[in-house]
């Protein structure tokens, strides 16, 4: 997320600056690779490059294709294959085994079908989309390389492709994935050729609520904003000096225990993680927060505290389902011996990431399927979002 989120400020940049942008995006891989679909990278006239599409390898190469390759300033789909041995004498060197296809594009700054301005919608609504672009064409459809459609959540749909048939059938693919929640590549068979498209969901970074302003949500919330998460603070101590302590939060909020309930507002991509340290300022934020839609919910303390606050939660007739209780990871993070603000801070943000990529959080070595492998279940609450 924090990628994006440097390839739309510059994106910004240059378009106050007068620069040409060109934007390459992984569209389509097999075998190892060191980047996935979906993946990509900024390029101005003047050769800055922001974000990356592998581990440094094809970066220079996508550079001098921007300057050579497109005259016309139509988009192309270069392809890297690095399964042969002769991968060496390239010069590539990727060592990943595998082929990857990157489509390169001229950004028009004020094109509705702009791919940066839809993503940034997309994270200010704080709402998942797709963008399908056609990422290969052959035979003599009224279709090119670079089209593409757009669909929010509302339903609302933006497209340059001409070909109405193929339009149609594009449009439900690209439902069907806003509903599952996950990006696909899909080949269509038309009368007079054939169609590649990359169907990409894009989704609005987490918003992680922080209950507690001690120093040690300092790196919780560090760690958030490194990854380009939204992070809100919730101070229940209304302790002014907190504004100051978290400059890199988005928006930092004094309240009082008796009022919470006033001030609490979550969607589907809310995460919340309570560390206040006050058993009863944690007793009133569970008992809010329990019963809502919030997509995790992680509170700090010992399995005996813990126990406590869900008996007094009982006590005080919240009712806690199976599903409720399945969200609440406490105590929370993962087990990896943390004992200090920044290893514990780290055993939780590993936890939240995790459980967002419907992940266990083990060892790598262990794993027995692909590393990149797409989730294998949807969580419930992006189910919700995409209205299923």
């Amino acid at each position: 997320m924090k990628e994006l989120h440097s390839i739309l400020t510059a994106f910004a940049e240059s378009k106050q600056n007068g620069e040409q942008a060109f934007l390459a995006t992984v569209v389509n891989v097999q075998g190892s690779t060191y980047r996935q679909p979906g993946a990509r990278m900024l390029i101005t006239s003047t050769g800055n490059m922001v974000g990356t599409i592998s581990g440094g390898c094809l970066e220079n190469d996508v550079l001098e294709h921007t300057r050579v390759s497109m005259p016309d300033g139509k988009p192309i789909v270069v392809t890297y294959d690095t399964t042969a041995d002769e991968d060496i004498v390239w010069g590539f060197g990727l060592g990943c085994n595998g082929v990857v296809k990157i489509l390169i594009e001229s950004l028009n700054q004020d094109h509705p079908l702009n791919p940066l301005a839809f993503i940034e919608q997309c994270f200010h609504n704080q709402q998942p989309g797709i963008i399908a672009t056609v990422i290969a064409v052959e035979g003599t459809v009224n279709v090119q390389v670079g089209e593409r459609l757009t669909l929010k959540l509302n339903d609302s749909v933006n497209t340059n492709i001409q070909e109405q048939y193929f339009t149609s059938v594009l449009l439900k693919d690209a439902r069907t994935a806003l509903k599952n929640q996950n990006s696909n590549f899909h080949k269509y068979q038309l009368a007079l050729g054939k169609v590649d498209v990359f169907i990409e969901l894009i989704q609005p970074p987490p918003h992680l609520i922080i209950f507690g302003a001690g120093r040690d949500t300092v790196p919780v919330a560090e760690f958030a904003k490194a990854l380009g998460w939204r992070v809100r603070i919730f101070d229940c101590r209304a302790n002014e000096v907190s504004k100051q302590r978290f400059v890199m939060a988005d928006e930092v909020i004094l309240a009082r225990r008796e009022i919470l309930h006033k001030q609490i507002c979550v969607d589907d991509y809310t995460i919340a993680v309570v560390m206040t340290h006050n058993y009863l300022d944690d007793l009133e934020i569970l008992k809010v927060l329990i019963p809502t839609n919030v997509s995790y919910l992680g509170c700090l303390g010992s399995k005996q505290r813990i126990a406590k606050l869900l008996q007094d939660l009982r006590t005080q007739a919240v009712e806690c389902t199976p599903a409720q209780l399945q969200k609440l990871h406490a105590p929370v993070g993962i087990d990896i011996g943390a004992d200090t603000p920044e290893a514990i801070a780290l055993s939780i943000i590993a936890e939240i990431q995790a459980v967002l990529a419907n992940r266990n959080g083990g060892f790598l070595k262990h794993r027995t399927e692909p590393i990149h492998q797409p989730r294998e279940k949807i969580p419930d609450f992006l189910k919700d979002a995409a209205g299923e």
